[in-house]
């Protein structure tokens, strides 16, 4: 396969809240800090991928504030193409509302903005996609009119019909999940894990600080994390997909494609934010050799 990397999903002003406590209903606690930082994970995975030397193209629906607030220019500059933007005038780009304790225990709320409009756009026929969270239908049409499917539905899970869903997994050639989102796909399609295994190629599961499970052709593949001081996990999942994608379309094994993800994860815990510490394949390459030998590229 030739051609960029095609990734869908949001590009998103992120709201990174430090709190004391996560609430629960009826309660309030200090929020100590925050910042405002680039997110979303199509752009999160689009922008790791071009910082480690990949052709990424992201296909995702943006507002107003995606040039004013610098978005434009960041993505432009790591080498992100940006040609396959929808421009909504007169809408707010998405925004993600992140709220993490000290023990990094998590509460997310996401103001969808210019990506609720993705529903009305023209799909592109694509060669080699990846499906990051986005709005359900626009990825169900991407899934039915390209070749070859990676698929992560993440957070926007909650907001798929089965219909949608079914129509994505039975185009997949690739579906990323952690244990939860797995579950829910269990339980929103009637399918056990032996059904997905059966009708999708390759199943990566990853487990958190357990690290990774891959299964391929009725194989199962232990991938470890890679251990660092965290900071901030709000973009690991992002950078393992980038970094197993664009090891993929080298053709690389898959068990070499789960530790450049897990690497390449490793990268982004370490600071506060999703496209703040991404490395270069070279900075990758040295921390993957620290931790698991040569790497055969």
């Amino acid at each position: 396969m030739s051609g960029p990397m095609d990734v869908v999903g949001h590009a998103a002003l992120d709201y990174l809240f430090e709190v004391e406590h996560i609430a629960s209903p009826n309660e309030s606690y200090p929020i100590t800090s925050y910042e405002v930082l680039f997110g979303g994970g199509g752009s999160n995975i689009a922008a790791a991928m071009a910082q480690l030397g990949g052709n990424s193209r992201l296909v995702a629906a943006v507002g107003d504030d995606f040039s004013t607030s610098g978005y434009e220019q960041h993505l432009d500059n790591l080498g992100v193409d940006l040609s396959l933007l929808y421009h909504i005038e007169g809408e707010e780009s998405t925004k993600a509302f992140v709220y993490t304790d000290p023990n990094h225990n998590q509460s997310s709320y996401f103001y969808w903005g210019s990506s609720s409009k993705l529903s009305d756009m023209e799909t592109p026929a694509l060669d080699f996609v990846h499906l990051a969270p986005s709005e359900a239908s626009f990825s169900a049409r991407v899934a039915q009119n390209s070749e070859f499917v990676s698929f992560d539905p993440g957070q926007d899970l909650v907001t798929y019909s089965k219909e949608h869903l079914i129509t994505i997994l039975d185009n997949t050639d690739i579906l990323f999940a952690n244990i939860h989102e797995l579950k829910r796909v269990k339980e929103m399609t009637g399918r056990s894990f032996d059904d997905l295994k059966q009708s999708i190629s390759t199943i990566v599961v990853t487990c958190d600080s357990s690290g990774s499970k891959i299964y391929h052709k009725n194989k199962k593949i232990d991938i470890p994390v890679v251990a660092v001081k965290a900071v901030d996990p709000t973009g690991a999942g992002d950078g393992y997909r980038a970094g197993f994608l664009l090891a993929f379309r080298k053709g690389l094994p898959f068990e070499v494609c789960g530790k450049i993800g897990s690497t390449v994860a490793s990268f982004e815990v370490e600071c506060v934010g999703c496209q703040t510490n991404l490395p270069t394949w070279g900075a990758m390459k040295k921390r993957y050799e620290e931790n698991f030998g040569a790497l055969p590229l």
